[in-house]
């Protein structure tokens, strides 16, 4: 068992000042304060003195890095990702895919639901190496708007149906955790009730879907938005559409890449007041390019350059470079949020998003996935499954 105290711990929803976290063999045992309980004898004691315990952040969203892209073949492109995570306190992720030839996109489900599965196998790392394990897969498109498409590949866009669909849940062994899909296309309700009823969290996105289309999207099933204002038919003060249901309905969580570049940061104020601690998301969309100096990479089928932190396919964003902790310092930034609630937005949003049991938060029985934060967001250590320290 291994004890571990600090200045102040985020469970989140609570505050505990000079906590006391007791820990063993990957989870969490009692979280309390050293006011409240004695640090047992003859156990083992870290003290990260001003420190901020947290939960380990959750990535819904995210494509690649370290040069990296999710949706490589062989098994070498994910533990350069999942290192990079852990150096920015990402405990966990969900590794999305970008629209590519069905083959691609069959034989990369397949691949990543090996990683799930081994992960599952072998929680504790292996042979000392620290990285962020992989929950489940996040499909975005080919169930997507062509005029909203962004640069997914136009030619590999498929019509929604219960047939497609159950395809890639096939290849991926059920463990596609979210789907991305315009709810106005033909034959979307019908994927959105089929997903939904096998614990998808289907999430709107990549959609020029308008008022009436958005609701029936969320009424089939739907709970979610991806990548807010991106890739989404813009508000407009007559013809609301999807964004005039994703800002006004309590219910339905959103997600946002809160890097300054693909929403400005008045906008991401604006987001933050109507969706609210409760129901917002920080996400990275990161691509392969993220941790690496300006270049070309791959984001799937499709090459990239990147160039002054903007990922680019021609005229059009394409991915992020952005760090999730980054995301919870600019969030403090561009909308003046403590940090306890922009941690929120990184840890128990995203579990509850996804469904991850005893996920995003320090609690008895819970994964001992924490980070350990300075009072400004600076990410000094990770910890996963209660190894790295």
């Amino acid at each position: 068992m291994i004890a571990i105290t600090a200045s102040t711990l985020f469970t989140p929803l609570e505050r505990i000042e000079q906590p006391l976290l007791l820990m063993d063999d990957g989870s969490i045992v009692e979280v309390t304060s050293r006011a409240a309980r004695e640090v047992p004898t003859n156990i083992r004691l870290v003290d990260f003195a001003d420190g901020i315990l947290a939960p380990g952040f959750i990535d819904l969203h995210i494509h690649g890095g370290a040069g990296h892209d999710v949706m490589e073949a062989g098994a070498g492109a994910l533990p350069p990702v999942e290192r990079l995570l852990v150096s920015h306190g990402v405990s966990s992720y969900f590794p999305t895919t970008v629209t590519a030839p069905l083959d691609a996109t069959l034989s990369a489900l397949t691949r990543l639901a090996d990683a799930i599965e081994a992960a599952e196998r072998s929680p504790q790392p292996q042979n000392g190496e620290l990285r962020a394990r992989p929950l489940g897969i996040h499909l975005e498109g080919p169930f997507i708007s062509h005029k909203r498409r962004g640069v997914h590949p136009p030619e590999n866009l498929l019509a929604p149906s219960p047939a497609a669909f159950d395809r890639f849940w096939q290849a991926a062994r059920g463990h596609i955790r979210v789907l991305t899909i315009a709810p106005e296309l033909p034959g979307a309700l019908e994927v959105i009730k089929l997903a939904s009823s096998r614990g998808v969290c289907v999430s709107l996105g990549h959609s020029n879907a308008d008022l009436d289309a958005a609701r029936a999207g969320f009424a089939a099933g739907a709970r979610h938005a991806t990548h807010t204002f991106n890739a989404m038919r813009p508000l407009d003060h007559r013809d609301p559409g999807i964004l005039g249901e994703v800002l006004t309905d309590s219910r339905l969580s959103a997600e946002i890449i809160a890097d300054g570049i693909h929403v400005d940061p008045v906008i991401v104020q604006l987001f933050l007041k109507a969706k609210g601690p409760e129901a917002a998301v920080l996400i990275t969309d990161a691509t392969a390019a993220t941790g690496m100096p300006d270049g070309r990479y791959r984001l799937g089928s499709l090459e990239v350059e990147v160039k002054d932190g903007r990922c680019m396919v021609g005229d059009s964003l394409a991915g992020s470079v952005l760090t999730m902790d980054r995301a919870v310092r600019n969030v403090m930034q561009f909308a003046q949020w403590d940090l306890q609630p922009a941690v929120r937005l990184a840890t128990l949003n995203p579990a509850r998003v996804a469904g991850v049991k005893s996920g995003g938060t320090l609690q008895a029985g819970a994964p001992a996935d924490l980070v350990v934060l300075s009072p400004s967001g600076e990410v000094r250590k990770t910890i996963i499954r209660g190894a790295g320290i």
